[in-house]
């Protein structure tokens, strides 16, 4: 397993307020190995970044990979809640991994910051005071993209996603917006790599646009076996099938595919005009959606434990709903259950000094809310 200790380098903090009197511990289990890989890495960078600009020496960081592999993520979560006393849990990418580590550690009274997965059941009857979700939930950019192929006026959809949490849930967020029919609904194996039989359904179907959610490298092999099948059928796909991890490895095949997403690098704003600038000075590359949700999740943080401390825990949950912190997506609160308020976009996939990238071309929704947040006691 790889393990990284981190702590804050750079002098000068960014945060005022209440000085921490203590150090806070945070946990990360992220994926760093395997093809899900990139993942992790971007919200381990994002996440690391953050704690680099505050200059918080007190903040220490222990990152761990989970492989992908739920059994491993539960292990290594005992092991830091139990052994290493972390005041904070984060970083998990998938939701079955989510699911089998976030209700064990807050039911354990420790905190946990989601960076990327959000699986219905923690926003709505599994909700829980110490689970916050610093991305979305996982409906939502699907719920955008079902909006946007109204106003595209697609009426014939075929729709296709993983067998797990998140794919459930990709499809029925979808759905949940999208006026027309369905020319074909498919749920794949997660991990798959071989979509011939899946696209001879798609050409045989008479469908007149695609949805797909396929995330890390099964939307690469996705696009790229599309792209050779010579179908012209309009895809379509959620800002996590075609952000900056994934892009390059596409290829041009992504060209002027419509995706959401509630980040984008041409977002108008100051804090996220400084921290694509300062990403790519640390890194040498563009940031993507998940090293954004690393960023404003570590950032969160910080404003937190400059406001109480982390062993106050009704003082430190206080502070971490309230959510006063420079967002790079602009505006961000919480609602009821913890999970975030906010704008979508749809994006346009453009090559950019020779770089494929996205750019904004409208917004699908406007302080939008998750469909479960009703069936959550909070």
């Amino acid at each position: 397993m790889k393990r990284i200790a981190a702590a804050a380098l750079v002098a000068g903090l960014a945060f005022s307020g209440q000085a921490m009197a203590e150090p806070v511990k945070i946990g990360m289990i992220t994926t760093l190995s395997g093809g899900g890989a990139g993942l992790g890495i971007d919200i381990r960078d994002g996440f690391l970044l953050a704690i680099k600009e505050s200059g918080n020496k007190d903040i220490k960081v222990i990152v761990e990979d989970d492989a992908q592999k739920p059994e491993l993520a539960v292990q290594i979560a005992d092991k830091m809640v139990q052994s290493e006393k972390v005041d904070i849990l984060t970083g998990i990418v998938w939701s079955n991994l989510a699911m089998a580590v976030v209700p064990g550690v807050v039911g354990q009274g420790t905190f946990y910051l989601s960076t990327n997965a959000g699986p219905s059941a923690l926003a709505g009857e599994k909700c829980n005071p110490n689970y916050f979700n610093v991305a979305y939930q996982n409906d939502n950019l699907h719920e955008a993209m079902g909006n946007y192929a109204n106003t595209a006026n697609y009426k014939k959809t075929f729709i296709l996603a993983p067998n797990y949490p998140a794919g459930t849930d990709a499809l029925t967020g979808f759905k949940r917006f999208y006026k027309g029919a369905l020319a074909g609904e498919l749920y794949t194996k997660v991990g798959q790599t071989d979509y011939a039989t899946e696209i001879a359904q798609i050409r045989a179907s008479g469908a007149d646009s695609v949805y797909f959610f396929l995330p890390g490298g099964m939307g690469i092999a996705f696009m790229k076996q599309y792209s050779q099948s010579g179908i012209s059928t309009p895809v379509m796909g959620p800002g996590f099938s075609f952000d900056q991890d994934v892009l390059g490895a596409i290829g041009d095949a992504a060209l002027g595919v419509k995706n959401s997403s509630h980040w984008s690098k041409d977002l108008d704003n100051a804090a996220n005009k400084k921290y694509v600038a300062a990403f790519k000075a640390e890194y040498k590359r563009l940031p993507s959606l998940y090293a954004t949700q690393g960023y404003d999740t570590a950032n969160l943080i910080l404003s937190a434990v400059a406001k109480a401390s982390v062993k106050d825990k009704d003082a430190f949950r206080a502070a971490l709903k309230e959510a006063k912190f420079d967002s790079v997506r602009g505006k961000f609160k919480f609602g009821n259950n913890n999970h975030p308020i906010q704008d979508i976009y749809v994006r346009e996939v453009i090559k950019e000094d020779g770089v494929l990238t996205n750019k904004i071309v409208a917004t699908s929704f406007t302080d939008h809310q998750d469909a479960y947040a009703a069936s959550c006691k909070m």
